[in-house]
């Protein structure tokens, strides 16, 4: 095999989401040796998003892995390089058999895998919210829950070529040729452990090599960013790196920022270990290359996190241009007209935003954004956009909007469940085929594992009021309807500073929009690094959040940008 090391695994990533750079797969198999190539396309609105496909007679899975497919399958058979995807979505068999068809196409005879089992829908199950302890009384349209890498490890074993998974979980995708190269078997905790914190970490794309990095003017060619590899090895630590001559960066930094990103607290549950995030050590290994090492893993809960997705309502949103002076006001007459037209009341949920304020002595421009939700379409389509425009000509002065008036669209809800693992059963095929599969019992005896070190006294002295972000990065996201806020920085006595000042009451402080919402935080010395979880920041999660930032990416940067004390010594 081309390239092939006897001891490492090199698992390369060419995809972060549904709609990643179609290129990144031939850059990934041509821009040096790898053995593994994978590809993340599951967040959990794109299933919801699948569902809508399949509903108009669409494929259930992504199309665009066809696309990367068709640049790639050939050199990928001729260097041995293993495909492992879970762009089958909600039709793994479907996907398969059009990667049948296109390999036909091309004169290619791959041996290729699917795996299912993970599709619980119709299923009799405990619809009980995890985050919120609700239970659901609406009909799933998607139910599915997160496999682990076993049942991609015996597709391989069986000689598959192409692997292609439905929800599996993100780490998954590395985990699983893990332990196909090394036979990990479910007492190898740390080795599994290590695995799921590379995958964690390459599963996002460029994320891991400096896209979306606070310290971004530090990332060189951002714009041509390489994807990651992880260069895993049979203890479970890796190599986080990039092909040569690619744009972009990998430092413990752009590391540090994915490890804290969708991440709750320091135990990361999976169905095939609990990785232990306070025990992970990030060494320089050289120009883009981080080391990952000493992760402790623990057994594997006896329940699988399911993702169900259920048709909410419908939505819309208007988005009016204030102009000048009064803005406030400006805003307040808009309201009054509209709801004049067409009652607030009539509507099950309505959110009003008001942004790019500047000081209230100076003229500006601002944006009022106004999203209403309903259980009839009719109510949130014309009915609301028509009444807004209808407003043009007795409303506020410089009364304009940024669309046109429009129908609503359906939205979805995800609802995060957890099952029972013993009854959910991976089926694996190869070449149509089912083979034999079982998956193998955790280990009952759970390691002794301490707890990370608190921290040591913050330093004094005074201060520089300086924004936050001039000594700490910070990256955020969206689990469901919970945001998760990372927060680091570079050395132990600012670690240390950080860890004493950012309590979730300064937090508060500093982001009052927040202050309504149940936060937890949690510590991560060993990363320099603190993670906070904000409980229904996002309402019933990413599809129906009203937020103009619905997946909280640039919560992150509100923080960085807040004008904080720093310590004498510890700013720049």
């Amino acid at each position: 095999m081309d390239g092939v090391s006897p001891v490492v695994l090199r698992v390369a990533n060419c995809s972060g989401f549904y709609g990643d750079r179609l290129s990144a797969a031939r850059e990934m198999v041509t821009g040096g040796p790898i053995d593994v190539l994978t590809g993340d396309w599951l967040a959990e609105l794109t299933m919801f998003i699948l569902a809508g496909n399949r509903l108009k007679g669409r494929p259930g899975y992504a199309p665009t892995f066809l696309r990367q497919l068709e640049d790639v399958l050939g050199p990928c058979l001729d260097r041995g390089i293993k495909i492992v995807t879970n762009a089958g979505g909600l039709d793994p068999a479907g996907c398969a058999e059009a990667v049948h068809e296109l390999a036909d196409r091309l004169g290619l005879s791959p041996s290729i895998a699917y795996v299912t089992g993970d599709d619980l829908t119709g299923l009799p199950l405990d619809l009980v919210n995890a985050d919120t302890g609700e239970r659901l009384d609406a009909t799933p349209l998607t139910a599915n829950a997160y496999l682990g890498g076993r049942p991609i490890a015996a597709a391989l074993t069986a000689g598959a070529d192409v692997v292609v998974t439905g929800r599996v979980t993100d780490a998954a995708l590395v985990t699983g040729p893990g332990i196909w190269r090394y036979g990990w078997a479910p007492g190898d905790l740390d080795a599994l452990a290590g695995s799921v914190v590379a995958g964690h970490v390459i599963e996002c794309g460029c994320q891991a090599t400096g896209g979306n990095y606070a310290f971004f003017q530090d990332v060189p060619d951002l714009g041509h960013c390489g994807f990651p590899l992880a260069e895993l090895h049979a203890d479970g630590s890796s190599v986080i790196t990039k092909h040569p001559g690619t744009g972009g960066l990998v430092s413990v930094g752009t590391v540090t920022a994915q490890l804290v990103y969708e991440l709750g607290g320091p135990r990361y549950p999976g169905p095939d270990v609990i990785a232990r995030f306070d025990t992970i050590t990030l060494t320089d290994d050289g120009p883009d290359r981080v080391r990952v090492s000493g992760v402790r893993g623990e057994p594997p809960p006896d329940t699988l996190k399911a993702s169900v997705n259920h048709l909410g309502g419908y939505r819309n949103t208007m988005t009016l241009v204030l102009t000048g002076l009064d803005l406030p006001a400006k805003a307040r007459v808009a309201e009054e007209a509209l709801w004049a037209r067409i009652p607030r009341d009539r509507f099950d949920d309505v959110s009003v935003t008001l942004t790019g304020l500047g000081p209230p002595s100076e003229a500006g421009t601002a944006l009022l954004r106004i999203t209403v939700m309903s259980d009839d379409r009719r109510t949130a389509g014309r009915a609301f956009s028509s009444a807004v425009v209808e407003t043009g000509l007795a409303s506020y002065p410089g009364f304009h909007a940024l669309t046109p008036p429009g129908d609503a669209s359906p939205y979805g809800v995800h609802w995060p469940v957890l099952v029972p693992a013993a009854q959910v059963r991976p089926r694996v095929f190869v070449d149509g085929t089912e083979l034999p599969f079982e998956q193998p019992p955790p280990p009952t005896e759970a390691p002794i594992i301490q707890e990370a070190s608190t921290t040591r006294p913050a330093p004094g002295g005074k201060g520089v009021r300086i924004p936050l972000g001039r000594i700490a990065g910070a990256r955020s996201g969206d689990k469901g309807g919970n945001a998760n806020l990372g927060v680091w920085t570079d050395t132990r006595p600012r670690y240390d500073w950080l860890a004493a000042y950012l309590t979730v009451e300064t937090l508060k402080d500093l982001l009052p929009a927040l202050r309504p919402y149940r936060v937890d935080r949690h510590d991560l010395p060993n990363l320099k690094a603190v993670n906070f979880v904000i409980h229904g920041l996002l309402g019933r999660g990413v599809a129906a959040s009203t937020r103009l930032d619905p997946q909280a990416k640039a919560l992150g940067e509100e923080l960085r940008a807040r004008p904080v004390e720093i310590p004498a010594g510890l700013h720049p």
